[in-house]
């Protein structure tokens, strides 16, 4: 059983794969690039891809192909409709990182509501060391106790992040984006009262035609003034141009860790913002800490395990 991982280096080079090999004959590319992926899953039974795509022209050209098992959560990356209609399973893993971006979510957050930037410099400058005070309150935070935590997207991570938000002390409310997801215990704003009430806005929904572009100029004039905007789901749900513009015209403060193209391109607005104290931007990484990148080759060999034993 010829087995295919197209982009090892996502899952990191500190995971053991001998699991895998275990499992068949493995054949490990660190990157593939699209003109790259016809030849190396030609002769493939199982293809491991986290975010190479797989198309019907592929699907087809490989004829001994019987499972696609996808290294992460989303499946947008892999044609369902041809794989189905080809006879070949597609299997993703779900919930390995909820922890993992629970835990990026608030870290961005607190970051940016005590100010870590700022006051990292004020220390590393010599600024404080000049100063005649033991501390330094000349740009004044506040506490998340009290405060409207707005989540859009409710679903596994997004209450996991109500629970969090509430021992802060918070108070929750959440955007359905799919209208369906209205009854929790949490109350349910439409997505511009949401933006327009809360401190804090979180972003974990799937990027689709309903959340493409989702937060754009308009909505973005919503956010109060001072307020924290988090993106931790996709980046084309945010639009980068004219949150880029809406950092320069006034005071919010924006983390991300997803953005519409990745690697961030080094012309993207976001990288020329005036005051970089109020933007943070990390490389895409909230899913993958360690226990998170184990659990999801544990998922990916499990899919593995599963397919062998319902055709034996």
């Amino acid at each position: 059983m010829n087995i295919v991982l197209l982009d090892s280096k996502t899952l990191g080079s500190d995971l053991d794969l001998t699991p895998l090999q275990e499992l068949g004959e493995l054949t490990t590319f660190s990157t593939t690039a699209s003109s790259q992926t016809k030849k190396r899953i030609e002769d493939a039974t199982i293809v491991i891809t986290n975010k190479v795509v797989i198309t019907k022209e592929l699907m087809q050209n490989s004829s001994k192909l019987k499972l696609i098992c996808i290294a992460a959560t989303g499946m947008n990356n892999v044609d369902l409709g041809a794989a189905e209609e080809l006879g070949i399973m597609v299997k993703n893993v779900s919930g390995y990182s909820t922890n993992s971006v629970v835990q990026h979510t608030f870290a961005l957050a607190l970051s940016l509501m005590q100010r870590v930037s700022y006051y990292n410099q004020s220390v590393q400058s010599g600024i404080w060391s000049d100063s005649d005070l033991f501390t330094d309150v000349s740009n004044p935070f506040c506490e998340i106790a009290g405060k409207k935590w707005g989540i859009i997207g409710l679903g596994t991570i997004g209450k996991e992040v109500a629970r969090v938000a509430e021992a802060f002390g918070a108070n929750i409310e959440y955007f359905s984006t799919s209208g369906e997801n209205k009854i929790n215990d949490y109350h349910h704003s439409e997505i511009d009262e949401l933006l327009s009430i809360c401190d804090i806005v979180s972003i974990h929904c799937p990027l689709n035609n309903t959340t493409q572009n989702l937060i754009d100029a308009s909505r973005l004039k919503l956010l109060k003034d001072k307020a924290i905007l988090l993106n931790l789901a996709r980046g084309a749900i945010v639009n980068e141009e004219d949150l880029a513009e809406e950092l320069n015209r006034r005071e919010i403060y924006v983390g991300l860790d997803v953005l519409a193209k990745e690697p961030i391109e080094k012309d993207n607005p976001l990288l020329h913002v005036k005051d970089k104290n109020r933007l943070i931007i990390t490389p895409h990484i909230a899913w993958s800490s360690i226990e998170a990148r184990k659990k999801l080759l544990e998922g990916i060999v499990e899919n593995i395990e599963t397919f062998i034993k319902q055709k034996t």
